[in-house]
């Protein structure tokens, strides 16, 4: 008997700790200035900075990011490539990237949710431990998540009828995933900083990109 696993969900991660350092020390005075609004001050002032996601604002043209932004790029080019797609005919553009980081005093999360229009999401993770939030991956087939069976009880690792998977981040960690992929962010409890990159790619025709 043949198994073969069609129809696959690709996800991409490996340790890239060059960036770590120099990105940290760009992404502070972002940080600090998403918390400067008006109803940012509101909030803190009411509650302190408990459930909050500082977000910052679009980190693309910023020459400090430059160099991550090249090898990203290059990366998620080659992760559309080895999917089989034709990208002699594509030219890939970052639709978004922006860091953010969850609340010192714990609560930070982010619910399920896709970027529309997007080919290739990722996260680059700056500041993470055991004791911080983690991304949650959902199983995108809608037929298969309404058809799912009870799953047998104390199973170790990763099987093919989980509907839900998770990495466990730490600083340089850098994770690519199809854009169609709903991602979340579990609550993250305050015991330490936890920070990352949001990044994601659009692929366009190379006669439609030439107007871009």
């Amino acid at each position: 008997m043949y198994i073969n696993n069609y129809f696959v969900t690709p996800v991409w991660n490996e340790m890239k700790p060059d960036f770590v350092k120099s990105l940290n020390k760009a992404s502070d005075p972002y940080i600090k200035e998403a918390k400067k609004n008006k109803e940012a001050k509101a909030h803190l002032k009411a509650h302190g900075d408990f459930g909050r996601a500082w977000h910052s604002t679009q980190l693309l043209s910023d020459t400090k990011f430059m160099d991550f932004r090249n090898y990203v790029g290059q990366k998620c080019w080659e992760y559309l490539d080895h999917s089989g797609f034709d990208m002699t005919k594509y030219t890939t553009f970052f639709e978004q990237m922006w860091v953010q980081e969850f609340a010192k005093k714990g609560g930070g999360h982010h619910s399920a949710h896709i970027h529309w229009n997007t080919h290739v999401n990722g996260f680059y993770f700056l500041k993470a431990s055991e004791k911080t939030a983690f991304p949650v991956f959902h199983e995108p087939r809608t037929g298969a998540r309404a058809t799912k069976l009870h799953m047998k009880p104390n199973l170790k690792g990763v099987w093919a009828g989980h509907e839900q998977v998770h990495f466990k981040p730490e600083p340089g960690l850098l994770i690519f995933f199809p854009g169609y992929l709903a991602h979340e962010f579990s609550v993250d409890h305050g015991k330490a900083p936890f920070r990352f990159i949001h990044f994601n790619i659009t692929a366009v025709l190379k006669e439609m990109g030439k107007d871009v």
